[in-house]
């Protein structure tokens, strides 16, 4: 081991034996030095530069114990957190961020593995969070001092299989949490090279991840987060993964059928076929939470301090579309309805999100089980939520409006829409369902930081029919 302090914080590195590790400050220096330069060029300078894991520490004690039902499962070591370790996957962003600290304050022991590439794409197309972020090693050292807890951070790419597999064989985890994947569709369809990346980025990453359980941890429980966008908008009813059928006779049960609607739910499905082969193949334990529309911003942890606040996006590649209506109602902008707003979907309140997590970490997958849970608590089309903004913004003296402006994805947008969603609550979900107190406290918070919105990011920029193979590098 080697020793470096930085002017952030203190690292502490490891290194292979076979090559020396080289470095620097990279998102300071490297990464955040030239937002005109391209995508994929940026992308390898920065993993020129972590072509080693590293390792930023500060640890947790033991927490609560959780409260979930348990198990019917042989392994005892599943039914408790004392003791078990969880590596979440993408732990500096938006779910992920939320997902560590609430697993951490109910007693697990955790590591965040993270590139922070999501950093760098606000930079490349200058935009911002509403909320100012500070650094993952700032965030994670004020988790430490307020609680006394350490959570473990290996900044690097999962799609670098050395790295990963040294942070496994470092934490040696008992579960992982795969939020690590580019999750923008509107990113995926800028252009070619984001198609690409988004692809290469998510699949191989998941491979990688699969890969290092079968070498280093086979009893691991992987919890991947997947996504509602795979089974697309089907004029029947989705089932939670898998359908019976019966055809001339025979009846089956098989994968619910896949319509992903953009290059990023594609990389979701072919994660998916993935999985499914390698518990087949190889006896892994996994459970996909096919995760709805996230919104809201607060978890009982983030509040705790202003360091530990997360990210919320109102712009047209990353954000939401109930935080950016609540955005855009904040600051007098039309609520930007796309076509004749009938698309429907699942939502779910980002406390649930990380509610959903500990469940299916608490109750793991069988050996050799693929486990599929859709992930939202409840089913508005656009045009639903934006007169729940509309109402809830009168009630603050806002004058809201909605607009339908052309819709820059192909999709249907008056359709039927039921999805089954009964395993989470069967395991014990409890639902924190949108109410008025919900989308005042989101308007409030978006009011507050309204100053800090860039109107010139909420109209949408990218098109499903335009993406091109020219790279767009600055702003879309």
């Amino acid at each position: 081991m080697a020793h470096l302090l930085s002017t952030h914080s203190t690292f502490t590195l490891t290194k292979s034996s076979k090559s020396n590790f080289k470095y620097q400050n990279c998102f300071s220096a490297v990464t955040f030095q030239n937002p005109k330069t391209s995508h994929l060029t940026l992308k390898s300078q920065f993993r020129s530069y972590q072509n080693k894991p590293f390792t930023a520490l500060a640890t947790s004690t033991i927490g609560q114990d959780i409260t979930s039902k348990a198990h019917e499962n042989s392994n005892d070591q599943f039914l408790s957190p004392k003791n078990k370790k969880v590596m979440v996957i993408g732990g500096d962003g938006y779910c992920g961020w939320a997902t560590a600290l609430h697993l951490s304050k109910k007693g697990y022991e955790v590591a965040v593995v993270d590139s922070l590439v999501r950093r760098l794409f606000d930079h490349q197309l200058g935009l911002e969070s509403l909320t100012p972020i500070v650094s993952i090693q700032n965030r994670i050292k004020r988790w430490k001092q307020l609680t006394g807890k350490t959570i473990s951070l290996y900044v690097g790419d999962i799609c670098d299989f050395e790295f990963l597999a040294e942070s496994f064989k470092s934490f040696e985890p008992d579960a992982v949490v795969h939020f690590g994947e580019q999750r923008s569709a509107p990113y995926s369809m800028i252009d070619r090279s984001r198609a690409v990346f988004t692809q290469q980025n998510n699949v191989i990453g998941t491979l990688n991840v699969l890969f290092a359980i079968k070498e280093f941890r086979e009893e691991c429980h992987l919890v991947k987060l997947g996504t509602m966008g795979e089974y697309g908008t089907p004029n029947i009813d989705i089932e939670e993964g898998y359908i019976t059928i019966t055809h001339n006779g025979r009846t089956d049960t098989l994968p619910y059928p896949k319509q992903a609607g953009s290059f990023y739910h594609l990389s979701k499905v072919h994660d998916s076929h993935n999985i499914a082969f390698t518990c087949r193949a190889w006896g892994l334990r996994v459970t996909d939470l096919n995760q709805g529309v996230v919104y809201g911003l607060r978890t009982d942890e983030t509040e705790m301090h202003e360091e530990l606040c997360n990210r919320f996006d109102y712009d047209g590649v990353f954000g939401t579309a109930l935080n950016r209506f609540c955005v855009q109602a904040a600051v007098g902008h039309p609520l930007t309805v796309y076509g004749k707003g009938g698309q429907t979907r699942g939502y779910l309140d980002i406390r649930d999100t990380v509610q959903c997590v500990e469940l299916a970490i608490a109750n793991p997958a069988n050996p050799g089980e693929f486990r599929v849970f859709n992930q939202f608590t409840e089913q508005f089309s656009v045009n639903d939520l934006a007169k729940l903004v509309t109402k809830a913004g009168e009630k603050l003296g806002l004058e809201v409006t909605a607009v339908s402006v052309p819709n820059p994805r192909v999709e249907a947008e008056e359709h039927y829409y039921n999805a089954k969603h009964t395993k989470l609550i069967e395991l014990g979900l409890i639902p924190h369902l949108l109410s008025d107190s919900l989308l005042d406290s989101v308007l409030n918070f978006a009011i507050k930081y309204k100053d800090r919105v860039d109107t010139a990011q909420i109209m949408p920029n990218v098109s499903w029919k335009k993406i091109g193979v020219k790279p767009k590098t600055v702003s879309v």
